[in-house]
């Protein structure tokens, strides 16, 4: 097993000992732009999260801005989901149960956080990659390193600067590895909010919630 893939297998047990494998099957590696051990699912589908015919439908000026204005509240990540039922709440006493409503909320939250999540995938697939060729970095060094000190004179000066550029190279590497159980776990926690939302927004339309 080379060096890289006893980092992508550190980083697959690191994530399922978190406890943050998705419902979905673990990856296999298989893509070099994706290290984590949900299977990747590069976009989402609004019909699948939303039980009704998705339809366009005309509306007031006022209420396809109180539509606009509910939408970006609940596409905010600071928002929690009580504080999104009892803005899903104000937001049906004010303009009524209407399913119509409720789904062009829900059309809006869902192009807003489907696009937030399509660039963090592409900035994990980037973060892979860098961390792949920084593997490689290191794997080369290690060789040089090895390849000096089986000489009857290796150059310690080489040697030394070799270690150096090891040490510094693993750090970085180590510290970036820290950080993908977060990364490989934000998009499924945007998908669970889209589907959370949008249970809430159809209970509305139909008169709950």
């Amino acid at each position: 097993m080379s060096y890289l893939q006893r980092l992508l297998l550190s980083a697959a047990l690191l994530a399922a000992s978190a406890g943050v494998a998705g419902p979905l099957a673990a990856n296999d590696f298989a893509d070099p732009t994706w290290p984590c051990v949900q299977r990747k699912v590069d976009r989402l589908s609004p019909g699948l999260m939303w039980p009704e015919p998705l339809t366009e439908a005309e509306f007031s000026t006022e209420r396809q801005q109180a539509v606009t204005d509910l939408a970006e509240f609940l596409a905010l990540r600071r928002v929690d989901l009580e504080a999104a039922r009892a803005a899903v709440a104000e937001f049906s006493a004010s303009h009524g149960h209407d399913m119509a409503l409720m789904q062009a909320v829900f059309s809006r939250v869902f192009d807003t956080l489907a696009t937030r999540r399509t660039k963090i995938i592409k900035g994990i697939g980037k973060f892979s990659l860098s961390q792949i060729s920084l593997s490689e970095r290191i794997e080369t060094a290690r060789g040089e390193m090895d390849a000096q000190m089986a000489q009857e004179t290796p150059d310690f000066d080489r040697v030394d600067a070799l270690e150096e550029q090891l040490d510094w190279d693993q750090r970085i590497f180590t510290d970036r590895q820290k950080t993908i159980t977060y990364l490989c776990e934000t998009p499924t926690l945007l998908e669970k909010r889209l589907y959370a939302l949008a249970q809430m927004l159809h209970e509305a339309g139909q008169g709950g919630g």
